[in-house]
């Protein structure tokens, strides 16, 4: 025995608004409406001189090149780097691990890359890193 159900179309109605409100977005539409978080990502801390040691690449250490250290960034993140006393900039790629000094030390940069923020003399300074572009993860 069948039974055939009918419905008004005042209950039809209801019924499509219910299931169209209960309607969620996309996976892609989620990633589409959230930021990045390597484009966004920013830290401020100390940032001090480079000395020339191994580095975690196996690169040989440039002082000209302009290089730096950070602890979790991905290696070949590259980063700009902001003086905050000065303002003066510059952006480096991350070849190396550390400082392995104290926390407020959040980048080690090389000879180059301090001289063009003016820190060679003072030997640390406080400033901003922003990712300008994450490195390709392997």
């Amino acid at each position: 025995m069948k039974m055939k159900m009918s419905y008004s179309p005042c209950l039809t109605l209801c019924i499509v608004l219910v299931v169209a409100g209960f309607a969620h977005t996309s996976q892609a539409q989620q990633k589409a409406a959230k930021p990045a978080s390597t484009a966004a990502k920013e830290e401020i801390g100390n940032a001090v001189k480079l000395v020339g040691r191994p580095l975690t690449s196996g690169e040989k250490y440039d002082r000209n090149a302009l290089t730096a250290a950070h602890r979790t960034l991905p290696l070949g993140t590259t980063v700009r780097v902001t003086n905050l006393k000065n303002n003066k900039s510059v952006v480096v790629r991350i070849n190396d691990r550390g400082p392995h000094g104290v926390k407020s030390d959040i980048i080690d940069l090389s000879g180059r890359a301090a001289e063009e923020l003016d820190i060679i003399k003072a030997g640390r300074a406080k400033v901003k890193l922003e990712v300008v572009k994450a490195a390709n993860k392997k």
